[in-house]
């Protein structure tokens, strides 16, 4: 189950609520607003209280989302989920429930999401994040989207340089706003505890202190993530103009040199730093 490391009760509730909802867009592509937490009093399931239970709007309907993040098979699953359910619906009768189990684990996910016997034909929603490239999340010029990459499966990534990585990028998309940096921080530490990658994430921090971050071997993810935008891009305005764009936006953004961006990309230095000076 998720775990919550001990600090205030207002910068824990806004951690929370952050995650329900990055995870609700990035992963359940659910519309999920005006969240309200309900009370812990509700679950009575033998001392095992559900991950987050919610009420919010769901793609704009009233309803409750039941999140739960799982880190290992449990073959019990289904029933609680059940139950969950069940104890929900006691309370909110008349609102929808909306039931999901994100599955971070190494091993290969075993539960299963229905109950079919006599009488009893029930069904949650399986998220298996090994399923879900963390490249996808990488990616994206968003702190929200870069924190849940590590609950994906980093494949054969080292996962020092993902940890490296997801902390540069944090730090310079955010660098300007302690208080916002200090929350995805966080936000990354509640969840590293998931995947047991808390001293790795230590360790990454204090290694980060003297690496700039085109010097991570995992910078060559946002160049080929931007060499693929940028040739989607050439589709729809040309292509000299797309990849340009694209050139200069990894470069200004995400700090790499000119040299490393026009080599990827197959388009002359020249041509770039002109492009560069214009702007």
């Amino acid at each position: 189950m998720l775990q919550y490391p001990m600090k205030k009760d207002i910068t824990t509730k806004d951690t929370i609520k952050t995650i329900t909802q990055d995870i609700s867009k990035y992963i359940l592509n659910l519309d999920v607003t005006d969240i309200e937490f309900v009370d812990k009093e509700l679950q009575r399931v033998e001392k095992r209280e559900a991950d987050i239970v919610a009420l919010c709007k769901v793609d704009g309907v009233k309803s409750i989302l039941h999140l739960e993040i799982q880190n290992s098979n449990d073959k019990t699953m289904s029933k609680r989920m059940l139950r969950y359910y069940t104890d929900i619906k006691m309370r909110y009768d008349t609102l929808p429930i909306h039931q999901y189990l994100v599955y971070i684990g190494k091993p290969k996910l075993s539960m299963k999401e229905t109950i079919v016997e006599l009488n009893i034909n029930f069904r949650y929603n399986i998220v298996d994040m090994h399923t879900i490239d963390c490249e996808k999340f990488l990616s994206m010029d968003s702190p929200d989207a870069l924190v849940l990459s590590i609950l994906c499966d980093f494949k054969d990534k080292d996962e020092m340089d993902i940890l490296k990585y997801i902390l540069a990028r944090l730090e310079e998309l955010i660098k300007d706003d302690e208080h916002k940096l200090s929350k995805y921080m966080l936000i990354l530490d509640t969840l590293s505890t998931n995947r047991d990658l808390q001293d790795k994430l230590k360790k990454a921090e204090e290694m980060l202190r003297d690496i700039k971050l085109e010097d991570l071997p995992s910078y060559q993810i946002v160049m080929e993530r931007g060499f693929n935008r940028g040739i989607s891009q050439g589709i729809s305005q040309g292509l000299s103009k797309g990849i340009i764009n694209t050139a200069t936006k990894m470069i200004t953004k995400f700090k790499l040199s000119v040299e490393d961006v026009a080599k990827e990309l197959n388009i002359s230095i020249d041509e770039l730093k002109k492009h560069l000076d214009k702007n």
